[in-house]
C-alpha cells in the first residue's frame, strides 16, 4: 500500500510560477478579509449565488442536471425533488450548507468524511452512502473511436479504510508542523483522495466539497462568495488533464502533484480575482470606485448580451436602483446598447455591432 509522507513537500523546490500564485492568493485573501469586516451585509447576495452555482456546477461535471428554473425553485424550497438527479443535487446543497456553517467543527478524519458522504447521498436513498467502497472501481477514459480504456486503477476496497486514515493523519501532521504552505497541501490531499477513490459513487463531488472545507479551515473563504466548483466546471478539460499528469506513478510513489497544484492555485486565484471585480475592490489610481465605475467595468469585460438582473448579481456592493441608473447612463453615453423591451430587455456592448 502507498504511504503518505507530506514532510517531503517541505524539501521540494517549487517552480517560480507556483510560488507567485501562492503569494498572489495570500495578497487577495488580505483584501477580501478587510472587505468582509467592513461590509459583511453587502455580500449576502454573493453567498446565495455561489451556493446555487456550486451545487449546479459540481453535479453537472458528473452528468447530474436539472433546469435553471428547477434549481432556483429547489433552493427557495418552492418545490420538492422529483427525480434521483434532483435528490442528489439537494444532497450536495445539504453538505455545502454544513461546510459553510460549521467548517471549524469538521475535523479531517475518516469518520467525518464518511458522514459527509452519507449526507451527500442520503436524499437519493443509496445504501452505500456513508460507507467505503465494497467493489473495485476504475477511472476510465472514452477515446474518440468510442472505446473505453482504464486510465487508472484506484486503491483496492480492502485497503481503502487504512489508506484514508493514513491520508488524513499525514495531512493533519503536515498542517501542525507548518513547514509547507496549506495552499500546497490542499491540492496534494485532494489528488491523493481521488487516487484512493474511496467510494462506490460520489468521489468527484466529495473531492470538491473537501476542497472547500480545507480552504475554509485554513482561512481561505473565497468559496463562500465565488463558486470554486463553477470555475472547475468551466475548465474541466484542464482539470482532468492535470489530474492525469499528477497521478502517473502514484502507486509506486513516483508521481508529481505539481500539475494539479498549479491548476488548483490558478482556479483559486481566479475566484479571488472575480471576488475583487464583483465587489469593486479593484480601483483605478487608488480612488474608491463608484456604482457607475463598477457597472461600467462589468460591461466592458462582458462578452455577449446581459440583463440588468445579471449585472445586479455580479455587482453585490451596488444596489439595484444604482445599477439600473448606471446602465441608463452608460446607454445614453453610447457605451452599451439596450435591446428588447419589458422582461425581454437586454444589453450589449456598443462595439459588438
Amino acid at each position: 500500500m502507498r504511504s503518505f509522507d507530506y514532510s517531503k513537500l517541505a524539501e521540494k523546490k517549487w517552480d517560480t510560477d507556483i510560488l507567485n500564485l501562492v503569494a498572489k492568493i495570500h495578497e487577495c485573501k488580505g483584501h477580501q478579509d478587510l472587505f468582509i469586516r467592513q461590509k459583511p451585509v453587502e455580500l449576502t447576495r454573493l453567498v446565495e449565488i455561489a451556493k446555487i452555482q456550486s451545487t449546479e456546477a459540481s453535479n453537472k461535471i458528473e452528468g447530474i442536471v436539472t433546469t435553471s428554473t428547477r434549481m432556483k425553485q429547489l433552493f427557495e424550497e418552492k418545490t420538492t425533488p422529483r427525480n434521483r438527479d434532483e435528490n442528489e443535487i439537494m444532497g450536495y446543497r445539504d453538505v455545502l450548507n454544513t461546510i459553510h456553517e460549521s467548517s471549524e467543527y469538521i475535523p479531517i478524519r475518516p469518520s467525518y468524511i464518511l458522514r459527509l458522504h452519507r449526507d451527500l447521498l442520503k436524499r437519493a436513498g443509496f445504501s452505500y452512502g456513508g460507507h467505503f467502497k465494497n467493489v473495485q472501481n476504475y477511472i476510465a477514459e472514452t477515446r474518440p473511436d468510442g472505446t473505453v480504456v482504464t486510465r487508472f486503477t484506484p486503491t483496492a476496497p480492502c485497503e481503502t479504510p487504512e489508506a484514508v486514515e493514513n491520508l488524513c493523519n499525514a495531512y493533519e501532521q503536515a498542517i501542525a508542523k507548518e513547514a509547507t504552505d496549506s495552499l500546497i497541501l490542499i491540492p496534494v490531499f485532494i489528488c491523493d483522495f481521488l487516487c484512493i477513490h474511496p467510494f462506490n459513487d460520489g468521489n468527484g463531488r466529495m473531492s470538491r466539497l473537501l476542497t472547500l472545507l480545507l480552504l475554509y479551515k485554513n482561512g481561505y473563504s473565497v468559496g463562500k462568495y465565488i463558486s470554486i466548483e463553477k470555475q472547475i466546471e468551466k475548465t474541466k478539460d484542464r482539470y482532468y488533464e492535470a489530474l492525469e499528469e499528477a497521478d502517473a506513478g502514484w502507486h509506486e510513489e513516483k508521481n508529481d502533484p505539481t500539475p494539479f497544484i498549479r491548476y488548483m492555485l490558478q482556479a483559486i486565484l481566479s475566484c479571488y480575482t472575480d471576488f475583487e471585480e464583483r465587489t469593486g475592490l479593484m480601483k483605478a489610481s487608488g480612488k474608491k470606485s463608484t456604482a457607475y465605475d463598477i457597472v461600467k467595468k462589468y460591461t466592458e469585460e462582458k462578452i455577449g448580451k446581459f440583463t440588468g438582473a445579471e449585472v445586479v448579481s455580479h455587482c453585490p456592493g451596488v444596489g439595484r436602483s444604482s445599477v439600473l441608473a448606471a446602465l441608463k447612463k452608460l446607454t445614453e453615453e453610447g457605451h452599451i446598447l439596450r435591446e428588447g423591451s419589458g422582461r425581454d430587455t437586454f444589453y450589449i456592448r456598443s462595439d459588438s455591432k
